[in-house]
């Protein structure tokens, strides 16, 4: 019996046809003109840059180590590892895009080396600039750039002496004796982009269509956890779950499917790519069932490792709104496309703000150094144009 992908049977297992294929090479010629891929020379050294971070990350542990004055034996072995994640390790990044990384450390450390030691460490290699540590983020993170490529890495510490290279992150035992909720949520952000790559039947395919809708998620603005839109996870799981169902679909049908569906999707009604192992190990996760909160939720779209989260609780009603407007938009535009009356560019056509707002708040500051207070302007739309600013104020 062919496997089965997801929660629910396929909807169909029709083969490509060739107008399918000749789609599919619009639809690349399309993307490559607005520049997402990067060439071979840019992939090579992002390769290099990572490999790089982990030689330099291991040294440390051994110089940690020795600073314990741990057995020689467990120096030895200590190892230590760098897993990329999102967007770089899904294999969609865009040119000049960030790179995700999960580093894991043995467990006889302490977190704060992470953020002091290591840092310190990062900060005296020549090519590293614009180097910040974030620790008391929801997931903390040292950030940096790296002969120009941005770099957010991430610290879980594993509750043994070594770091073995075969290290399996997908067990669930990994996070069943891990007592840090931070680590836990480090872990969990290499731990979706795995099982999301591993949810789906043909991982090119699904590539090639999450690159054109977070094109088109960019182009339209809508592409933004912060601003109460969704992020690069909840994109790859909703394309996913149309990979699911449709597993033997070329990359354009893939795209057009998606807007079929979710214009049709009776929200809150959940996406989930699979049915996550409940662990008792007493760690907090989404379910409507448990937790009150979660009902409340408008566009719940859940990860698929546990413990199982929402990626999308930033989601307004006013976001949620447009972002339904977007994808009915985008459904109009791919009918069009089928019926050969419309091109893949007018689907990636970026909003025009002024066009689409009357009114808009713009905030600029700090003004100073000090960081004293926010400037901000209020301004109303004529004849296609910002008048001059009718309200200006200092917080």
């Amino acid at each position: 019996m062919p496997r089965t992908y997801g929660l629910t049977g396929p909807i169909s297992e029709d083969l490509p046809e060739e107008e399918n294929l000749i789609q599919t090479r619009k639809l690349l010629d399309t993307m490559k003109s607005y520049n997402v891929y990067e060439n071979n020379l840019e992939l090579e050294n992002r390769e290099r840059v990572v490999k790089r971070l982990e030689s330099l990350f291991r040294d440390w542990l051994k110089e940690m180590c020795i600073e314990m004055n741990v057995p020689k034996v467990v120096t030895e072995k200590v190892g230590g590892k760098i897993f990329p994640f999102g967007s770089y390790h899904l294999g969609v990044h865009s040119k000049g895009a960030d790179i995700d990384a999960l580093c894991v450390g043995p467990g006889f450390l302490e977190r704060k080396a992470f953020f002091t030691s290591f840092f310190a460490k990062l900060k005296a290699q020549k090519e590293v600039k614009d180097i910040q540590a974030i620790e008391e983020a929801y997931v903390p993170v040292i950030t940096l750039s790296w002969e120009g490529i941005q770099i957010d890495l991430v610290f879980a510490l594993l509750p043994q002496r070594s770091v073995p290279d075969n290290l399996d992150l997908l067990n669930n035992s990994i996070v069943k004796n891990v007592v840090d909720a931070r680590c836990v949520r480090s872990f969990n952000g290499y731990r979706v982009t795995e099982e999301i790559l591993r949810l789906v039947p043909n991982v090119l395919n699904f590539r090639v269509a999450l690159r054109a809708i977070k094109l088109w998620a960019k182009q339209r603005n809508i592409y933004s956890n912060k601003l109460g839109f969704l992020g690069g996870v909840s994109w790859a799981i909703m394309v996913a779950r149309i990979c699911q169902v449709y597993p033997n679909a070329t990359a354009s049908t893939l795209v057009i499917k998606f807007f079929k569906i979710f214009s049709m999707w009776v929200w809150p009604i959940p996406i989930r790519l699979i049915e996550v192992e409940k662990c008792t190990y007493n760690l907090p996760f989404w379910d409507t069932k448990v937790n009150r909160c979660d009902r409340y939720h408008l566009m719940p779209i859940i990860t698929p490792a546990y413990p199982q989260q929402n990626t999308s609780v930033s989601v307004s009603r006013s976001t949620f709104a447009i972002l339904n407007e977007e994808i009915h938009r985008g459904h109009a535009i791919c009918l069009e496309i089928e019926q050969k009356k419309a091109k893949w560019s007018e689907l990636f056509e970026p909003t025009d703000f002024f066009k689409k707002y009357q009114y808009g708040l713009v905030l600029t500051g700090p003004p100073d150094d000090h960081g004293s207070h926010i400037c901000g302007r209020l301004f109303a739309k004529a004849n296609g144009r910002s008048d001059p600013p009718a309200v200006e104020w200092d917080l």
